[in-house]
């Protein structure tokens, strides 16, 4: 009878123990639970109160210096120069360009290679310009394109679209957010004035504001 006894004396203090044990991992979990909720917390909160708002792009000028079309081989060769200015409006958060190239298209086809511009960091309502020079040598267009530059050359104007492709951060004090994709479209309006040596010369219209995507 007494070893009966022993033996449920000790099986109830392993239960003790079991149960000890599970109500402090129960209790190291709500801790680390409740710690994780209140920094994700405070980070909603700052953003909300912060709420970054995305740079604004204008197409300043736009400089053609060679704008060849070859009918024979659907060829077109293309060389000019873009100015674009990007502004931060924010107050509080700053903007890191770690990666931007700059191209141009014509309805949907791209023309030039991409032009990369050098990374930045953009402060507190800081206005950056670049003016990148975009290539494009004998790049193959399609039959369809080559009838509609004939056709936009025949009216005096062509309308072409700058692309920016890139990543950025926000920086709110020493916090860095993670990457976000840029997407900037500009558009950029030419007139056909006239033709020196049977090349027409295109002259660019005025400045424009761009759609930007972040």
């Amino acid at each position: 009878m007494g070893k009966d006894c022993d033996h449920h004396h000790h099986s109830s203090c392993c239960e003790c123990s079991v149960c000890s044990d599970h109500s402090t991992l129960l209790t190291i979990a709500w801790v680390v639970g409740a710690f994780v909720l209140v920094v994700l917390l405070v980070v909603f909160i700052t953003w909300l109160v912060l709420r970054p708002t995305k740079p604004i792009f204008y197409l300043k000028d736009a400089t053609v210096y060679q704008f060849n079309l070859s009918l024979s081989d659907n060829i077109l060769s293309t060389v000019l120069q873009a100015t674009v200015s990007s502004h931060n409006p924010n107050s509080r958060i700053g903007v890191s360009y770690d990666r931007a190239s700059v191209y141009v298209t014509y309805q949907n086809q791209q023309i030039t290679l991409p032009t990369s511009i050098p990374p930045l960091y953009q402060g507190h309502h800081d206005i950056n310009v670049w003016s990148p020079y975009l290539y494009g040598a004998s790049v193959p267009v399609a039959p369809s394109i080559c009838g509609s530059l004939q056709q936009d050359e025949a009216a005096g104007y062509l309308l072409l679209y700058l692309k920016i492709d890139g990543m950025v951060r926000w920086k709110v004090g020493t916090w860095t957010s993670g990457h976000y994709h840029l997407e900037v479209t500009c558009p950029a309006f030419f007139s056909f004035d006239s033709t020196s040596n049977g090349v027409a010369v295109v002259r660019f219209q005025r400045m424009s504001p761009c759609s930007v995507s972040v």
